[in-house]
């Protein structure tokens, strides 16, 4: 099938791979969301999926918005068989669902009908789920709720980070999407509807979900650093400025501190929460690289009584 492949950031770019290296199918072009500022002077960066699409010498799209005009028209100009997309990043119009004979394939990082949005994978560790996934959908104008083509099963790992999990089912789901476009093209797969039942929704993650409750068990806790690591980054509040928190463990056997107390001895920090402690491993002071935690501590000189949380943030 020839293929317009729909994608942008550095997850969606081994799905692009295992499509180019396929010797079935064609990208004929990529589309991506347009150039965004990054770094510290803020220059215009092209999306990874860009970059990797230039490389390979496919043509690449840059819409505005999915619906406008010329991008309608260049598409169609096309004629895409089939369109895959892992995290594009904008909805599609009706409009443009239409154009490919095949239709729009998503690759979604969870297994639908669980975790339909924005952040499966960093609600999933927040759920606490031990076994998550990827899936094959037809795109429809509802969100995530399109028949299922296929799916791969990923185990949720203990120490996982939201960061971990997405990057291997990143892999894993470029071999499904691989295998879906296969199938679609001889006939031998078809798209069965969703279950009505164990529906499930996975809005982005904000800042503010991503503050550590103290007063909230160790295990909530450290799902929270998890799953807000690498985005949006879990946080807490240390002398009127926020303090990232980029890995933490839960240490069942440490009790006695209160939410948010601090025990510092020379190579470790606990903090206590609403039942155990945790140990901060690394963190990241405003406007600092992160740094073990223990390092921190020694130079900030925690007194006596000092905690974290406290409401007010600089």
């Amino acid at each position: 099938m020839r293929l317009v492949f729909a994608g942008t950031p550095e997850v969606a770019v081994p799905a692009l791979d295992a499509l180019i290296a396929s010797e079935r199918h064609e990208v004929v072009a990529v589309v991506t969301r347009p150039d965004a500022p990054a770094g510290r002077g803020r220059r215009l960066v092209a999306s990874p999926v860009a970059e990797r699409a230039e490389e390979a010498g496919i043509e690449v799209l840059k819409p505005n918005r999915p619906r406008d005009e010329e991008f309608l028209a260049r598409l169609r100009e096309i004629g895409p068989d089939c369109c895959p997309v892992v995290a594009y990043g904008a909805l599609l119009p009706r409009v443009a669902l239409d154009i490919p004979a095949r239709g729009w394939v998503n690759l979604h990082f969870s297994l639908l009908p669980a975790w339909r949005g924005a952040a499966p994978v960093q609600h999933a560790i927040l759920a606490g789920d031990e076994i998550t996934g990827a899936s094959t959908f037809l795109i429809e104008e509802g969100l995530d709720s399109g028949p299922v083509f296929g799916t791969v099963t990923e185990e949720v790992r203990p120490t996982d980070t939201s960061g971990d999990l997405l990057t291997r089912l990143a892999f894993a789901g470029s071999g499904l999407l691989a295998a879906t476009m296969d199938g679609i093209e001889d006939g031998t797969l078809q798209a069965v509807p969703q279950p009505a039942d164990g529906v499930s929704l996975a809005p982005k993650l904000t800042v503010e979900d991503a503050q550590v409750d103290w007063a909230a068990p160790a295990l909530r806790v450290d799902r929270v650093v998890r799953g807000c690591t690498p985005a949006p980054g879990a946080w807490t509040v240390f002398r009127g400025e926020r303090l990232k928190l980029v890995a933490a463990r839960p240490l069942p056997g440490e009790a006695g501190l209160a939410p948010g107390d601090l025990a510092v001895g020379k190579n470790h920090v606990h903090v206590g929460t609403g039942s155990h402690a945790v140990e901060l491993l690394w963190v990241q002071p405003q406007g600092k690289k992160p740094m073990r935690a223990a390092d921190w501590a020694r130079g900030v000189r925690i007194a006596p009584g000092e905690r974290l949380g406290a409401a007010d943030v600089r």
